[in-house]
């Protein structure tokens, strides 16, 4: 009998692919999160300000947003492989130096090199996840990736820093960082050998699978090349989001820099506790995430593409400015947290529609495109930042507590200022329309 590749049973060389990407994105995250336990214990040793220590949070948004761009233009003519083995290797290096001092400026260098390592994780993600997966099923998977296991790792890296290795294991916070480091060290080696940049690269990847995953379209056999940003912010639909995406991340960077001296603030001083209320709004991106993903893909076929993507955007960022204002009411630190929980569910639900939207928008562009809109939520991430240390501090009194005077923090304007940034971007989700795509015909660099 002769051998006919049409009727091969196709390769699951995907579902390892999946597995890889899924681990990035929460080593991605592990290791960034570590700063809500860092940030408190730099205050408590070192006697940062607020502005000092949010000037070092933005440090590494500086690099993260710069990079942006650059990262997605090398990743559409290179491919992610050798990129993500690169920097997965160099921030997993990096994440123990930023325990060796206690200089301000020593650490705000240490920051930015930190952020200029991570950034072009998730174009690089959005590649991975455009061209090893069929397009009927690859917004579910870009919810598993981004959202859940990247907020996953978020998630984690409080409990397992903070819980585990602080609290049970009794490690001082510069150990539990360098034990936090190895295990993103050995994985980029892992992916190194494992990883290929499309089923057409993969010798482990048969033609049943890679027709299964191309469907109509090309993957890895089209061209590369890479369309000027300008040509690409002609989109209207990409200039909204762009905006969207500034506002999504300038907010969401409160749960990054300042939750661990937040819960501090309202009276949590357990280190095991901490750990795990640090993380519960994480959960909620994570389980948003997905959520979010299998509620795209279900009003994309009830709706279409247009308003499937633009409905989940708009509810999500508006049930989240208002679960906001719910959740910093509460009587108790569990409370908050719990309301925090719900926070971060519906405002992480949209975050597999945007990866959606920049592949729908962006093609065989869609790094360049992911980038794009990556920088500008890097730029709120780097921004904001500055808004909200020396609003913490104009917010901080001397107060008398059991003839002890110390100082106290109010937050609550910084989460109206959060709340009135999700609302501005539900807003513009209703002016994105995703089946405008950047048109493919124009002039690129090969």
């Amino acid at each position: 009998m002769s051998y006919d590749p049409l009727h091969e049973a196709p390769t699951r060389r995907r579902y390892l692919v999946f597995c890889l990407a899924s681990a990035t994105s929460f080593l991605l995250y592990l290791h960034r999160y570590t700063w809500n336990l860092i940030r408190p214990e730099l205050e408590a040793e070192y006697g940062f300000s607020n502005t000092q220590l949010e000037a070092l949070g933005t440090a590494f948004y500086a690099t993260y947003a710069l990079g942006s761009i650059p990262s997605g233009i090398v990743i559409d003519l290179f491919g992610p492989h050798l990129f993500l083995f690169a920097i997965i290797l160099i921030w997993s290096i990096i994440v123990p130096l930023q325990a060796v001092t206690g200089n301000v400026y020593a650490l705000g260098s240490i920051r930015m090199l930190f952020g200029a390592a991570q950034t072009g994780t998730y174009p690089a993600l959005g590649n991975v996840t455009r061209v090893w997966f069929p397009r009927a099923r690859r917004t579910l998977i870009q919810g598993w990736v981004a959202s859940f296991f990247g907020r996953g790792g978020g998630a984690c890296s409080s409990v397992i820093m903070g819980t585990l290795l602080m609290g049970y294991l009794g490690l001082s916070w510069r150990m539990a960082l360098l034990a936090m480091a190895i295990p993103g060290i050995l994985f980029a080696f892992l992916f190194l050998v494992v990883f290929r940049n499309s089923p057409e690269e993969d010798p482990r990847t048969n033609d049943a699978e890679r027709e299964l995953i191309q469907g109509d379209e090309r993957t890895g056999a089209e061209s590369r090349g890479v369309i000027p940003v300008r040509k690409a912010l002609q989109n209207f639909s990409l200039r909204i989001m762009v905006f969207q995406q500034f506002l999504n991340a300038g907010s969401d960077v409160v749960y990054t820099l300042v939750m661990g001296s937040f819960f501090l603030s309202l009276g949590v001083e357990n280190m095991k506790e901490l750990g795990w209320l640090v993380s519960l709004p994480l959960i909620g991106g994570a389980l948003g995430g997905i959520a979010g993903g299998f509620l795209n893909d279900a009003l994309i076929r009830r709706v279409g593409s247009r308003w499937g993507r633009s409905l989940v955007g708009f509810f999500g960022k508006s049930l989240a400015a208002a679960s906001l204002y719910v959740a910093i009411t509460q009587p108790t630190a569990t409370q908050v947290a719990y309301g925090l929980f719900l926070v971060k569910f519906f405002t992480d639900w949209s975050q597999p529609t945007v990866w959606g939207t920049c592949t729908d928008i962006g093609g065989r562009f869609s790094a360049t495109v992911f980038s794009a809109i990556n920088m500008a939520g890097n730029v709120g991430a780097l921004s904001m930042p500055l808004v909200f240390g020396p609003l913490l501090d104009y917010f901080k009194t001397e107060q008398t507590i059991a003839g002890e005077v110390v100082s106290v923090t109010n937050f609550t304007p910084m989460f109206v200022l959060v709340g009135i940034m999700y609302v501005g971007a539900g807003i513009c989700w209703l002016l994105v329309d995703c089946t405008r795509r950047i048109e493919e015909d124009v002039d690129v660099v090969a």
